[in-house]
């Protein structure tokens, strides 16, 4: 069976959900595949160092490295390790997850080549990154979603007595938690009956500015901090909406979860998430950082249990389409080619 070594984020701790690392890893293990993980330090350098020795040392038994590649300080990672594996010749598959990763494509070409044109094949979860990867001269992209279990994800009725907004994710500038609590403040302005939960770790300091306005608002949030999968999808039956504010995006796992979960989606029309919703088909999409414009529609929802019914249907039968059974194959034909 195929031996592969695992380059990512393999961190588990308050600060962090899990990552493509921790999901994906276990998925393929299940399917007899031998793995390999770096890194579990928190400290970049020695992150980094650790990830270098693991391509050095496994260089003989891994067939290939996969590599979660990003658009931040982490793309150097990625750098560092695709080009160790070139020079082992080990077959290596950089995972695409950065949302903004266009923009080092432009940024940092020289670099972006060294990875991306000498890589057995690029795995891209979006097929808004390959598309972008393709307009800018890649060819070697293949799709392959983020997945999840649909088993797990048990559809619940919802009612729309009043306006209950769930929101999902790390509390990081990039996925713009603040504008949830201006959301929730204008609803109440225009004398709605409505509540946020927010669910998700700090990753940057952007929880306590998100408490912060709340507080100085006087308007009642309630913050959960990092919660299991279990215990966040127990939660959600509480509430009948979901909203997801980001400024950049690729494929967020938390939107199809909360798809699968039969939710009308409100979201911002950034990155991959117009590939993942089609606009007044299975959600609403808004312009980042709108803040009226994602009030009215949350409203819309609310006012038509014709919409909502309409959206918490084919929201389901979208996430449907990324269920692992489905998904796996396409792993499988990737590492058939090794």
């Amino acid at each position: 069976m195929t031996n592969l070594l695992y380059i990512g984020n393999n961190i588990n701790n308050a600060k962090s959900n899990l990552s493509s690392i921790q999901v994906l890893g276990k998925k393929l293990e299940a399917e007899g595949y031998h793995l390999r993980y770096a890194s579990s330090y928190t400290n970049k350098l020695l992150r980094l160092f650790d990830m270098a020795w693991s391509c050095i040392k496994n260089a003989q038994w891994a067939d290939a490295v996969l590599i979660d590649t990003y658009s931040t300080q982490n793309f150097y990672y990625a750098l560092v390790c695709s080009q160790i594996c070139r020079i082992f010749r080990v077959s290596y598959i950089p995972i695409l997850h950065g949302g903004n990763l266009p923009e080092r494509l432009k940024h940092n070409r020289k670099l972006s080549k060294l990875i991306f044109n000498h890589s057995h094949i690029n795995v891209s979860p979006s097929k808004y990154l390959k598309f972008e990867f393709e307009q800018l001269g890649y060819s070697n992209i293949e799709c392959i979603p983020n997945t999840i279990q649909i088993e797990n994800y048990p559809v619940i009725m919802k009612n729309f007595d009043n306006i209950r907004l769930l929101w999902v994710r790390s509390f990081s500038e990039i996925y713009n938690p603040k504008m949830a609590i201006y959301v929730l403040k204008r609803l109440k302005e225009n004398g709605c009956d409505a509540q946020l939960c927010m669910v998700g770790p700090d990753a940057d300091g952007s929880l306590a500015t998100a408490k912060q306005l709340a507080k100085k608002w006087q308007i009642d949030v309630t913050f959960t901090g990092k919660l299991d999968k279990k215990n966040w999808i127990r939660l959600s039956e509480n509430y009948n909406l979901f909203i997801n504010t980001t400024n950049f995006d690729n494929l967020p796992i938390s939107v199809i979860e909360a798809m699968a979960l039969g939710f009308p989606i409100v979201s911002t029309n950034v990155g991959g998430l117009p590939y993942l919703i089609s606009d007044k088909i299975d959600g609403l999409l808004v312009d980042k950082n709108d803040i009226e414009a994602m009030t009215k529609a949350i409203i819309s929802v609310v006012n038509s249990s014709k919409l909502a019914h309409q959206l918490s249907k084919h929201a389901r039968e979208t996430a449907e389409q990324y269920d692992w059974e489905q998904i796996k194959h396409k792993w499988f034909s990737v590492f058939a080619t090794l």
